[in-house]
């Protein structure tokens, strides 16, 4: 039986790499697929990440590794998938992914979801959190496999931190009077002369 385990995988986690090798010891094939999401800004490229599980995961002959654009069952129809798998680390997982399966059923009547829940010591992870800490300096060596945190870092030493100025750093430009007030101190200065030659004529 054929599984498909979809995901952005941005990057990959030691919890996915725990999802993808239960299912190769459950399924006699899996894909692993790469899906574009617009939704998202993505830290690596669809072929960047592709590569990083490949290299994760030589060691499971029935896996392959794959990119798609598109919805996940027709991904799934056209390599005649019967298996969606999904990875549950919380109870709010499932709510989400319930939606989703049943979205997917109707989409398609032959393909089942099966879900997988992530061991213990992954139960917190994802790569919202991997990136969220290695943007602010911190290790993720434990978090995903060695060569993809190497790539994490490199990725972010790329970008320099955003700095932020203190308000009380900042200096005010002096602006230039404008027009109305230059005209109006002119105007003033008319009047006054011409009360000074009016009172000197009284004399």
């Amino acid at each position: 039986m054929l599984a498909i385990y979809p995901g952005s995988f941005d990057p990959i986690t030691l919890g996915h790499l725990d999802i993808i090798q239960r299912s190769c010891r459950l399924f006699e094939q899996v894909i692993v697929v790469v899906m574009r999401n617009p939704s998202k800004s993505p830290l690596f490229t669809v072929s960047e990440r592709v590569q990083q599980i490949r290299t994760s995961t030589r060691h499971l002959p029935n896996l392959q590794v794959d990119s798609y654009d598109g919805l996940t069952v027709e991904y799934a129809r056209s390599r005649q998938a019967q298996v969606l798998l999904r990875g549950l680390r919380v109870l709010s997982d499932f709510e989400k992914e319930l939606q989703m399966a049943h979205t997917n059923k109707t989409l398609s009547e032959e393909i089942e979801t099966v879900f997988l829940a992530t061991s213990n010591e992954y139960s917190f992870l994802s790569s919202s959190l991997v990136k969220e800490i290695a943007k602010f300096g911190g290790s993720v060596d434990h978090l995903v496999p060695k060569h993809v945190a190497e790539e994490i870092y490199r990725c972010y030493a790329k970008t320099p931190p955003a700095t932020t100025q203190n308000p009380t750093d900042r200096t005010i430009p002096l602006k230039s009077p404008s027009q109305e007030s230059q005209n109006a101190i002119r105007l003033e200065s008319e009047i006054s002369m011409f009360k000074e030659n009016s009172n000197d004529s009284r004399r």
